[in-house]
């Protein structure tokens, strides 16, 4: 979620020092969210996964720790999030383990079918195309493979902050969608075994889905 005492542009595409701040503060306070979310979902220990919009690289931490046998990929267009991603994770890196590339999730630097698991946290409504963007991470995704969004913000969320981030939602270029709109938007993308899942004292959302696999 934006920062109010923080540009918007820093929150969808962090540059220079202030970007650099908001970067130290997204890995800071996104943490208990993405925690949250993730919960939701079974990490195996070999799994190739990417992190789509990886901010300050916190995210692609705790995959690259829970994915012992695996990769980790991170993807920002954003230049000072993909330093940040590889500061945060440079002994991951050393090891192999972890690779972070610039890119945009509108055209992901990736083949087909190569992702067991794709998150995105605190990002999908920035995506400049969201019904396109949905259908390239499904082109990346392997089939039976898992894409999960988790955010700390969405339309009809009952908290103060949703409502008046909802409310100047235009003004911000921020595409937010209620849990029957974020539920339509994957069965619309070609997802199955979909679930949104809620924590309404919070505000918080994550959405799943299944790339299916052909014939099942």
């Amino acid at each position: 979620m934006p920062n109010r005492n923080i540009p918007v542009n820093q929150c969808s595409k962090p540059a220079g020092w202030l970007g650099r701040f908001s970067l130290w503060r997204m890995n800071w306070s996104h943490s208990k969210l993405t925690d949250w979310g993730l919960a939701h979902i079974s990490i195996e220990n070999n799994l190739t996964i990417l992190d789509v919009g990886c901010g300050g690289g916190r995210t692609v931490s705790k995959l690259a720790a829970s994915a012992t046998e695996g990769k980790v990929y991170g993807v920002d267009y954003s230049e000072e999030s993909v330093a940040a991603t590889k500061k945060t994770n440079a002994r991951w890196i050393a090891l192999g383990r972890v690779e972070v590339q610039q890119g945009s999730v509108s055209q992901l630097p990736f083949p087909d079918a190569m992702f067991d698991l794709i998150t995105a946290v605190e990002t999908h409504f920035w995506w400049p195309d969201l019904p396109g963007d949905m259908r390239e991470v499904f082109r990346v995704l392997k089939p039976g493979g898992t894409l999960i969004l988790i955010a700390e913000i969405y339309k009809g969320a009952n908290t103060l902050a949703a409502k008046l981030i909802e409310k100047h939602a235009a003004q911000t270029g921020m595409t937010l969608l209620s849990v029957d709109e974020h539920r339509e938007l994957f069965t619309n993308s070609g997802y199955a075994n979909i679930q949104v899942i809620e924590e309404r004292p919070k505000g918080w959302i994550c959405a799943i889905g299944a790339r299916p696999i052909a014939g099942s």
